[in-house]
This record gives structure tokens, sequence and C-alpha cells, in this order.
């Protein structure tokens, strides 16, 4: 997990210079916060255009849990970096990547148990309703 998230990182570092590299060529002369505000409003556009569509079609087919997931993934992600950074400036703790990733997966482990029970629950529903069907035909004859 560490070495993708410093993967990531590179890739993001690269861009960032190939980015200042173009600004300078070019002469545009934006400053850090015109770059920012550029670049991150337009990645978040890219991001809509492609995660919008993926959210419409999981909500057509009663997936709305997934959406769920990935907007709780997504807080826990900036969250437990938020603890980790905040313990840093504030010299509370000891800022550890270790620390994020025991988060997550404590999310990970909590979501996997809720999905059992929640899948055992749902198994219940169905076979009370077909139960239900059987009595309601059996009834009509």
């Amino acid at each position: 997990m560490s070495r993708f998230l410093y993967w990531i990182v590179e890739r993001i570092a690269e861009a960032h210079s190939w980015l200042l590299k173009l600004n300078d060529a070019y002469e545009y002369n934006f400053s850090d916060k015109e770059l920012h505000f550029l670049i991150i409003g337009a990645l978040g556009m890219a991001m809509i255009f492609v995660i919008h569509p993926i959210f419409k079609w999981l909500v057509k087919h009663n997936h709305t849990m997934v959406i769920s997931w990935f907007y709780v993934f997504t807080l826990i992600i900036v969250i437990t970096f938020a603890i980790e950074i905040g313990q840093r400036v504030t010299n509370t703790g000891v800022m550890e990547f270790a620390d994020i990733v025991f988060g997550v997966f404590g999310f990970f482990c909590m979501f996997f148990v809720f999905s059992i029970i929640r899948g055992i629950y749902h198994l219940i529903l169905r076979l009370i309703r077909r139960k239900r069907m059987e009595a309601e035909e059996t009834d009509e004859e």
C-alpha cells in the first residue's frame, strides 16, 4: 500500500513539474494559486464526468450502498490524514503512515462484518416474502 501511495505521489510531482515548465515555457505567468484554481478545477470536473454516470447507473440498479461506501471511504481517508497531520502540527502524537493504514483497515473490517449481517438480514426477508407468497398461492387454490 505504501509503495502504491509513493508511486502516486511521484506521478503527482512529475505532473506538477511538467505544469510548471509549461507555465514558464509559454510565459503565462500564472501564480501558484491560479494554477491550483485551474488544475484542481479541471481535475474535479473531469472526475465529475467520469463518476456521475457510474453513480447514476448504480442508483438505477439499486446499488446506493456502493455510493455510500465510496463516500464514507473518501471521508475516512481525509479524516485519517487530517488526524495524522494534526498530530504532527500540534506535537500531540507521532505522525505515522501505519496509523492511516490501520484506521482504513478497521473501516474495511467493520464494513465487512456489517455486510455479512446485512446480507443475512436481506436473505431472511426474502425467505419470509417467499413463504408468504407461497402461502397466498395455496390459499387462492
